[in-house]
């Protein structure tokens, strides 16, 4: 009997020592942050949402550029130099097009986001939650589903398996699971 007390006493004194190890198991964290990751992970319309928003703004430097090419074209139907307004537009298109860039790298670096991103209050994260750097958003992300777009018939594929991966499971298109990224809600 004196042993069963000597151990209720020693339980006692775990609890209540200071400098005691913790009782949580580390296991049951991870799995439960990788369950908040799970659940937070953006909608299939915000993603659409996001990369429409994204597609508009890149608009706002395609529009100018395509006016010039058009000024230029009708200009050369009539056998015509090409009009000065038509070097301003291209000149005004580059610039839109160099400052979306440096604005979207910029919120990517900062918080994951693009412009249709941020408006729609998702971001980009790695697979385990931690913020995704600018260098693995572009050589990862971007850069393999561009160069593979390129490949002669092999771009076509690659065009519509990686948007179309979104309805699978996970919800992560080809570049996410090349990247090792998510879209989550903010």
């Amino acid at each position: 009997m004196g042993t069963g007390g000597h151990g209720m006493q020693q339980g006692a004194t775990m609890e209540s020592n200071p400098y005691a190890a913790p009782a949580a198991a580390v296991v049951d964290v991870a799995v439960s942050e990788a369950d908040d990751l799970e659940s937070r992970k953006a909608s299939r319309g915000k993603r659409l949402g996001a990369s429409l928003i994204d597609g508009l703004v890149n608009l706002l430097w395609l529009g100018p550029i395509f006016a010039a090419l058009m000024m230029r074209y009708q200009a050369r139907l009539h056998g015509m130099p090409a009009p000065s307004m038509a070097g301003l537009l291209t000149f005004l298109g580059a610039v839109l097009a160099l400052a979306i860039l440096v604005v979207n790298c910029f919120m990517l670096y900062r918080s994951g986001q693009t412009i249709g991103k941020r408006a729609l209050d998702i971001a980009v994260v790695r697979g385990d939650g931690s913020p995704v750097a600018l260098s693995r958003y572009i050589f990862l992300r971007v850069l393999p589903v561009v160069l593979l777009g390129m490949i002669p018939l092999v771009g076509r594929f690659v065009g519509l398996i990686d948007p179309l991966l979104i309805f699978g499971k996970e919800r992560r298109c080809l570049h996410d699971m090349i990247a090792d990224t998510i879209v989550v809600d903010v």
